[in-house]
């Protein structure tokens, strides 16, 4: 059955409508937080991936002016646990790391953010990590790294990189209206990642980039950006890849400024086309792709804008950072997780500033449930990442928090529906197939995904797909791979991880 809100539709999911609850179990993992000047106000990523092959995530986390951490998962028979591992070193001055295959082995390599020259580092065995900066050419300057995203053009072995700035520092009249420029990084011909780089701009210090299919369902680049620093001027952006140059409203794309934190993508509506959600300080901003190929603000009464603290005490405006969309209990229906945090010491903003938890119902509207289900910290958040910790087919949650403890919390939901996980294998240097789309049908009800590298605030998630089946105990499930192939005719079942390769 569809069921239709003012410009969104969505597939009605079986029966499944488990109430989230989650358990803090922090003391899990060794103590971190993201500390620092006002340098480090913003950035706090945190990634999730496999780092040993063992087939459970592992976390890297940025620490400001303390180290990054590397955090092995060791869980055991449902018991979620973590050991440091010191194959990172000391490194310092980082706001967020994303894991990405730059040199197509097949193992995650990460790119490591930095106030300062940004760092690559090589995955080998048993999450050991070798620094190969110099090695693959990639340039360094001192500028302020606080978004990046990547993309594999047509036949290309390796990938394209972007890289977003912040402020800039050298600037003697800034802060404000001094935002730097983005990077865009083209791999050169070779056997071995080489770097090339191209100044992109204007900058309007961006926070978060992501590239990824558009409502046009075209690759493109999307950014976001803090107008607390560009002022006026500025808006958000969109970079189309193939025609190398920004839309605008003549394109079909108006002008949108706020304050840009992070940006979530998914297929809410089961069209194949995702939706947007765009953080900021005050509303939070989702848009709903059109057939059309634009994009509409979703209405108010969705329950996505989160716009002021759900607890009692603190009316002012919240801050939003990361996003990330993910079914917590398994019915079929993306909820959202969002990090909420003040920048530091904001007057005008919420200091007690609880995470969102927006479950969503079957009428497409999403509901408030941090309180309950238990990750209502008001600590300064930042990055933040939905991951199944345990392998039990639910979703746990970790926060990076500013000058507080980073934060675990594992799913304990009662009730909760089927899931399954779908793999990709992707042909040539992109092992990962990023940039490929997830599709999975259960009776009537329709999802996808798409594979990106990029989005939230300074970390993600790499792991399989993660989708929630509701009371469906199987799914079909077809692949558009990013060379626009089709693969179809493939059955996942409940708790399974199904592997899909591409064909060479």
């Amino acid at each position: 059955m569809i069921r239709c809100l003012p410009l969104i539709c969505v597939m009605v999911a079986g029966v499944v409508q488990a109430d989230p609850m989650f358990e803090d179990i922090t003391d899990r993992v060794p103590k971190h937080q993201y500390t620092g000047g006002w340098e480090h106000f913003v950035g706090g990523g945190v990634s999730v991936f496999d780092c040993s092959n063992d087939g459970l995530p592992d976390i890297v986390a940025a620490g400001g002016a303390s180290p990054m951490i590397l955090l092995k998962n060791v869980s055991d028979n449902g018991e979620i646990a973590f050991e440091p591992m010191a194959s990172l070193g000391d490194l310092t001055g980082v706001t967020g790391a994303y894991p990405i295959d730059m040199d197509g082995d097949a193992v995650l390599d990460l790119y490591v953010m930095r106030v300062g020259p940004d760092r690559v580092l090589r995955g080998g065995p048993d999450c050991s990590f070798d620094d190969v900066t110099e090695r693959w050419g990639i340039p360094q300057t001192d500028q302020w790294t606080t978004a990046f995203t990547a993309w594999w053009d047509a036949g290309a072995q390796f990938p394209t990189l972007a890289v977003g700035h912040y402020v800039d520092r050298a600037n003697p009249e800034g802060p404000f209206g001094t935002c730097d420029t983005h990077t865009i990084l083209s791999p050169s011909a070779g056997n071995t990642p080489s770097y090339t780089a191209e100044t992109l701009g204007p900058g309007y210090c961006t926070l978060s980039m992501l590239a990824a299919q558009d409502a046009r369902g075209v690759m493109s680049l999307r950014i976001s950006n803090d107008r607390h620093y560009y002022l006026t001027g500025g808006t958000e952006q969109l970079w189309d890849m193939s025609e190398r140059r920004f839309l605008g409203p003549d394109d079909g794309f108006p002008a949108v400024s706020l304050w840009g934190m992070g940006i979530a993508s998914r297929d809410l509506t089961g069209d194949g086309r995702d939706e947007l959600m765009l953080t900021s300080m005050g509303d939070q901003l989702m848009q709903i792709a059109q057939q059309d190929g634009t994009y509409v603000n979703a209405p108010y009464d969705i329950g996505t804008y989160a716009h002021i603290p759900y607890l009692k005490g603190d009316g002012r405006p919240s801050t939003g950072w990361h996003a990330t969309f993910g079914d917590v209990n398994n019915d079929a229906l993306p909820d959202l997780f969002i990090a909420k945090g003040n920048v530091d010491q904001m007057p005008g903003m919420a200091m007690r500033d609880p995470n969102n938890l927006l479950v969503q119902g079957s009428n497409g509207r999403f509901t408030e449930t941090g309180e309950h289900a238990g990750i209502a910290d008001v600590a300064r958040s930042r990055g933040a990442g939905l991951a199944d910790f345990d392998g039990d087919g639910l979703l746990d949650l970790v926060v990076v928090n500013r000058r507080a403890p980073m934060r675990l919390y594992q799913n304990m939901t009662q009730g909760a529906g089927n899931a399954a996980s779908v793999q990709l294998q992707g042909a040539g240097g992109n092992r990962f197939a990023i940039g490929a789309r997830v599709s999975i049908s259960a009776g009537d009800m329709q999802h996808s995904q798409q594979v990106t590298i990029g989005g939230g605030h300074a970390g993600a998630v790499a792991l399989p797909l993660h989708f929630g089946l509701g009371a469906a105990d199987k799914a079909q499930v077809s692949v558009r791979w990013p060379d626009g192939s089709q693969s179809d005719g493939f059955t996942v079942k409940a708790g399974e991880t199904l592997t899909i390769r591409q064909a060479d």
